[in-house]
């Protein structure tokens, strides 16, 4: 097994989007820079979507200037950005942004209710964000989301083999790497066996990332099954912030310190220094007034 893992955070855009408080702008900055000083190298800051239906996202532009600016220290880490359409994307290119993340789903309702597409079209709208993107002048990357890959809030059990044709499909657009999501946490480790291995045949290690939510308790272990898989990205958001405005019943991410914890106990670096990270999200817990679900958090609060 290898003994490196790339931990890909993404509280600041997908555990912050269906918080019912609103950070302000200057806490949301604190709470990036606490994380980037915790030793993360790819982090997920905002998305450029319609502020009506997400207002979480509202101060995604500005956030995106001041990675610009230089007034967020990112230091070596890579700061992404979801832009679900070309109108997101004209936004996103007007404030500097050069790592892009796109977004299908695996069934027709999610996609419709999150994006206002159907599966087919935003295939057609990846491209052309994909093609666009190549005509800039500066080295960009795109980054695809794969939702609902194991099971959907109104469709039910995804198949394996409906999955990976989308994987397929997405990995011929000429993006990077591929996250498959698991949105409504459904699936098991056996799950992630039949999904996971053959996508990763597909893949390779390279371009292979999970996304896993923790309704039901199992993201970890199947975090762990990915690893056993071969995986070496793995989504998740500090303190287990999480959930999707548009996916009934989700909760929240795999937590960070709970994957952070389980791969230095088991000898695997992430480059990621647990007690920083858990001093940013307690600071955070304190901002928002509620604890978060991470069960390490909730260890080392007691300890300290």
């Amino acid at each position: 097994m290898a003994d490196r893992v790339r931990v890909f955070e993404v509280g600041p855009r997908d555990g912050l989007q269906n918080e019912p408080y609103r950070l302000t702008l200057s806490a949301k900055i604190h709470f990036i820079n606490a994380l980037v000083n915790s030793g993360i190298q790819d982090i997920e800051l905002g998305a450029f979507v319609r502020p009506d239906r997400v207002p979480q996202m509202a101060d995604t532009e500005q956030l995106a200037a001041f990675v610009r600016q230089k007034k967020i220290n990112l230091k070596k880490a890579h700061a992404w950005f979801l832009v679900p359409n070309t109108q997101g994307l004209k936004r996103a290119i007007g404030v500097g942004v050069t790592h892009f993340a796109v977004f299908t789903a695996s069934t027709e309702t999610f996609n419709q209710k999150n994006i206002g597409m159907s599966i087919s079209e935003s295939l057609k709208e990846i491209q052309k964000i994909v093609d666009d993107i190549k005509k800039m002048e500066v080295h960009c990357q795109v980054r695809g989301y794969l939702s609902t890959a194991f099971g959907c809030p109104f469709e039910g059990r995804v198949k394996p083999q409906k999955a990976l044709k989308l994987i397929e499909k997405l990995a011929n657009l000429g993006i990077c790497q591929i996250s498959i999501g698991d949105t409504i946490g459904v699936a098991t480790p056996s799950d992630v066996t039949e999904l996971i291995k053959p996508a990763l045949k597909i893949l390779g290690v390279k371009k292979t990332a999970v996304h896993f939510h923790d309704t039901r308790g199992v993201a970890l272990a199947n975090a762990l099954r990915s690893l056993d898989l071969g995986v070496r990205v793995m989504d998740s958001s500090a303190g287990g912030l999480g959930g999707c405005p548009f996916a009934p019943g989700a909760s929240g991410n795999l937590p960070t310190e709970d994957l952070v914890y389980m791969l230095n106990r088991m000898g695997i670096d992430s480059g990621v220094h647990l007690e920083s990270l858990c001093r940013a999200s307690l600071e955070l817990s304190r901002k928002m007034n509620r604890p978060l679900t991470s069960r390490y958090l909730q260890a080392y609060r007691s300890q300290s």
